[in-house]
């Protein structure tokens, strides 16, 4: 488990557009509003600050929200359809996996953070950090679990 680590990730502000609903239409809606969203990417007019796509979500035992971000400094004007919003600065449980092994991914960091006794903050939001490369169909993601005050 030596791929797993806390980190400390500043503010991140992000614009992109969201998907709510129930888990049991997940991957499959997350990754066609990844491809909107990417298929919109123009309208941002170069505004992005990298390639990375930025997917923080939210949910309950019922459904959860999830986005496709890009990183970007304060916009006057976002494109329809779209949102802009700030994630404050946070540490966070880290694993490095690829977008065909999310789901080792996240057992593995699971089963760390259980192992470091470390705690999910509830109110906060996951975030998964896609290293596009459109010349490749495995890419490179970081997965980030927000970490409760009573670790530090």
């Amino acid at each position: 488990m030596d791929n797993c680590a806390i980190i400390t990730k500043p503010a991140i502000h992000l614009v992109g557009m969201s998907y709510c609903g129930p888990y049991s239409t997940f991957p499959d809606e997350a990754i066609r509003l990844q491809g909107e969203f990417l298929a919109r990417r123009h309208e941002l007019n170069g505004a992005a600050l990298s390639s990375a796509l930025y997917s923080p979500y939210f949910g309950n035992e019922v459904f959860a929200t999830y986005w496709a971000c890009y990183e970007v400094n304060h916009l006057k004007s976002v494109p329809p359809g779209m949102v802009q919003f700030t994630i404050p600065e946070r540490q966070y449980a880290v694993v490095t996996c690829t977008n065909k092994r999310i789901g080792e991914g996240y057992e593995q960091l699971t089963s760390w953070m259980n192992e470091q006794r470390l705690t999910k903050r509830d109110t906060a939001v996951s975030l998964e950090i896609f290293y596009l490369d459109e010349h490749l169909e495995e890419v490179t993601v970081d997965l980030h679990i927000p970490l409760a005050d009573n670790n530090m």
